[in-house]
């Protein structure tokens, strides 16, 4: 312990001597690990953020929309025409063995009013699936049942922008609103979801029974969508053609004829979003490794150096008795240490500055243990090749040979 103490001793000594020289070389360092693991930060953080966005938005989604068909030479768009009804959705839930849950869908906006506040959120009329399809939780109250859906209850759930736009404080659970001077009551409160993958509120909305919002507020017999939620994500695609099929069915389209509904499957957009992820994760991988071996040179340039600065100083140690380990030791030790301190403040650099970004700029997040741990390896090996390559040549030489250098 003493005699590695001693080695370490010298190995800074050694270093001190030309210490702009180590500083520039550990910057490198410093800015390699740093550069590695700010940009795996940020294609984890990327990730992270669109996997929470596509969570946010349901389990294994998929949506029904009526129209893209063909008429007279002329494709409509999804939404133009009326084709779905409540029943396209209980046929779905009950014949498509990919589907878990579904439920119709109808929307809509409108003035709401309580006391002397107003305010114009969307009305989503949805059955009692919703919350498990939409992984939605209520933040109190409760939601609405089959009996309110049923017979058509005016009772109705508010988001948090709702209850912050109209009830400024107050609990709204129990309270009645008026939607188009119709009094509704307030059951149940969600839980805060923050804006969708496209930009919009979530929490800007009413949700209540789709048959209250189809006819007291839209006065409709049919639905605008329908909202599915497969049984698994490699299921989606096999949800996708058994609904496909079913409704051209149910809709009686002959083979030759467009289908006048068209279905979204979510999760080949949550895949496409993760493969173009990974492919700028490697990207951004690709630009860090660069650093790496920048910065990997820096140390082998150095610690060439810094050997053959030292050749006199090896033959004299080894013609007083020192072994070829123990000069090799010498020898490479400051550059394995100089590695060390530059890794060390590199990792507090990435890690101080991660933490920081992370509270205010999207798509950066702290980089995981094993990012760190395998910069660290790398610098280390590469440090350790660096110093032990020029110091075995030295330290092989003849004493003699070694006292007459330079």
């Amino acid at each position: 312990m003493i005699i590695l103490l001693t080695i370490i001793r010298v190995a800074l000594k050694a270093l001190g001597r030309n210490k702009m020289r180590s500083i520039l070389t550990m910057l490198g360092i410093i800015i390699g690990v740093g550069a590695v693991i700010a940009m795996v930060s940020i294609g984890q953080g990327a990730q992270a953020t669109i996997a929470a966005q596509i969570a946010n938005a349901g389990s294994n989604m998929l949506y029904v929309w009526p129209g893209s068909f063909r008429e007279g030479g002329f494709r409509s768009g999804a939404g133009t025409i009326s084709t779905l009804t409540v029943e396209d959705a209980v046929a779905i839930q009950r014949e498509c063995s990919a589907v878990r849950l579904t439920t119709p869908v109808v929307s809509t906006r409108a003035p709401v009013v309580y006391g002397n506040q107003n305010w114009m959120p969307s009305i989503e009329g949805v059955n009692i699936n919703y919350p498990a399809i939409k992984l939605w939780e209520l933040e109190s109250g409760s939601f609405f049942t089959e009996q309110d859906e049923t017979s058509a209850q005016r009772v109705c759930l508010v988001g948090k922008t709702v209850v912050d736009n109209l009830f400024a404080g107050l609990d709204p659970v129990g309270q009645e609103i008026r939607v188009r001077n119709a009094p509704w009551r307030v059951i149940g409160v969600l839980k805060p979801k923050g804006q969708s993958s496209m930009g919009s509120d979530q929490d800007d909305t009413i949700i209540a029974p789709y048959t209250t919002v189809q006819k007291k507020l839209l006065g409709i017999t049919h639905i605008h969508r329908i909202m599915i939620s497969a049984i698994s994500q490699h299921a989606s695609s096999t949800a996708e053609q058994q609904i496909t099929e079913l409704l051209r069915q149910r809709h009686r389209i002959a083979p030759n004829e467009d289908n006048d509904f068209s279905v979204r499957n979510l999760s080949d957009v949550a895949e496409l979003a993760d493969n173009s992820n990974r492919v700028m994760t490697l990207l951004l991988g690709s630009i860090a490794f660069v650093s790496l071996i920048v910065g990997g040179i820096g140390v082998m340039n150095i610690m060439l150096v810094s050997v053959t600065e030292r050749t006199r100083e090896i033959g004299i140690r080894l013609a007083l008795g020192s072994t070829v380990g123990q000069a090799m030791r010498s020898l490479a030790l400051p550059g394995v240490v100089l590695a060390m301190c530059g890794i060390a403040v590199g990792i507090a650099t990435a890690l101080g500055t991660g933490t920081f970004l992370a509270h205010f700029v999207w798509g950066i997040s702290v980089a995981d243990p094993i990012t760190y741990v395998g910069v660290s390896v790398f610098f280390l090996l590469v440090s350790a090749a660096a110093s032990l390559a020029p110091a075995r040549r030295i330290a092989r030489l003849d004493p003699a040979t070694t006292l007459r250098a330079d």
